[in-house]
């Protein structure tokens, strides 16, 4: 509608001079040449969904009409949205919407870190699969093995089975904790010893149940499998995932630094809670770093996206072996993989993650064979009413069956 407009605009100038002088003609002709260069090009970059024309379905009982994506952020309270999208094995864009900060006004844009919450799981699961490609760690051995100053306390439910990284990975280790509320900026900071001792403002992190007898999502878990990593190679989770993981990957705007360092602060969007208010501090610190710590973009997710792609296509020089990822997406109780969530099968097989902190609410999933992915981060923790809707407006746009 938009071109039509404008060449309906053309064609009047165009017959408006036409009958005056040969030199004003070819100037009009010179002129209708770069307009319509500009709107080919405009049709050709611009492949993005328009979400001014959201959808069709109601934010609310009282309208009946497709919402715009502002009017919906507005309603459910979200004032940014950070988006990345994976077609056919390429970023064919990644785009920001409304605003990462309300008291300074700075606008979100696809360089804007996000806290991932528990995606930060799946990316630093990658850390210990690192290790096991290395040989410096068995997935099938007591992790007690390889843990220093801390272990975890035997009881009755440890005597026949014992808590491995394969169990920690796929949260059927029997941990306690399922996840973490964070910290203000002006609250006392805890170890990650001390918060596996309980000794923050979360539970001591124990076995309460047989390991391997059941699946239980567990944050605790992972901040055994963060105390491992840095046990065994000797470096911060922070400095091992930079060197190891997210600088191979490509993943330059992402880090594990908790807290945010300050050189990154100016790039980070606030938190806002489900009155749309900002999170007091602007925003919670995670010691658990592997659990909840990870600052990044969709556009930082959709490389890691894209490298497991690559990988399971064969690419022979990726940051982990292909046998290594192909562990990795092995289906286990609750169709959960070593680090992420896996769903369907074959050449349909998918993975994902949702992620959710005090303020940022995210998600991303992503197909193994077919090459596409879809990375959407919110600063609010109403944003898992409009996840659904996006995710779904993308998918259709672009068939890709995330529905």
């Amino acid at each position: 509608a938009y071109a039509q407009q404008n060449l309906n605009c053309i064609k009047t100038q165009f017959s408006q001079t036409v009958v005056g002088n040969k030199k004003e003609v070819m100037k009009t002709c010179r002129l209708l040449l770069i307009i319509l260069t500009l709107l080919i090009t405009s049709c050709i970059t611009e492949k993005e969904i328009d979400f001014n024309s959201f959808g069709t379905q109601s934010i609310s009982n009282e309208t009946q009409k497709g919402e715009s994506l502002k009017e919906m952020m507005d309603y459910y309270k979200v004032p940014g949205i950070s988006i990345a999208v994976v077609n056919d094995g390429k970023l064919i864009w990644a785009k920001g919407y409304g605003v990462a900060n309300t008291t300074n006004g700075t606008k979100v844009n696809p360089e804007t870190l996000f806290q991932a919450g528990s995606i930060s799981k799946p990316i630093a699961a990658l850390s210990v699969l690192k290790l096991v490609e290395q040989g410096k760690v068995d997935l099938d051995e007591d992790v007690n093995m390889y843990l220093k100053g801390w272990k975890i306390p035997e009881c009755e439910f440890t005597k026949e089975e014992k808590v491995t990284l394969r169990r920690l990975l796929t949260h059927t280790a029997g941990i306690t904790v399922h996840g973490f509320a964070g910290y203000n900026q002006d609250d006392d900071f805890p170890s990650i010893t001390s918060v596996l001792k309980g000794q923050g403002n979360s539970g001591k992190v124990c076995v309460d149940m047989v390991p391997g007898s059941e699946w239980r999502y567990s944050g605790g878990g992972y901040t055994i499998m963060e105390k491992l990593v840095e046990d065994v190679s000797g470096m911060p989770l922070e400095e091992y995932m930079a060197i190891n993981i997210l600088q191979p990957i490509g993943m330059n705007n992402s880090t594990y630094n908790q807290p945010l360092s300050s050189d990154l602060i100016s790039s980070a969007s606030a938190a806002y809670n489900k009155s749309g208010k900002i999170i007091h501090g602007l925003y919670h610190n995670y010691p658990e770093q592997a659990a909840a710590g990870l600052w990044t973009t969709p556009t930082d997710l959709a490389k890691y996206c894209m490298e497991i792609q690559n990988i399971m296509s064969g690419k022979s020089d990726g940051f982990l072996s292909g046998e290594i990822v192909q562990l990795m997406l092995t289906k286990y109780d609750n169709d959960w993989g070593l680090g992420p969530a896996l769903s369907d099968d074959g050449d349909s097989l998918k993975f994902g993650h949702g992620g959710k902190n005090a303020g940022f609410t995210n998600i991303f999933i992503s197909s193994v064979y077919q090459h596409n992915a879809i990375i959407i981060m919110t600063n609010g923790d109403n944003g898992g009413e409009l996840i659904p809707k996006i995710r779904k407006s993308i998918s259709d746009y672009y068939k890709m069956g995330f529905n």
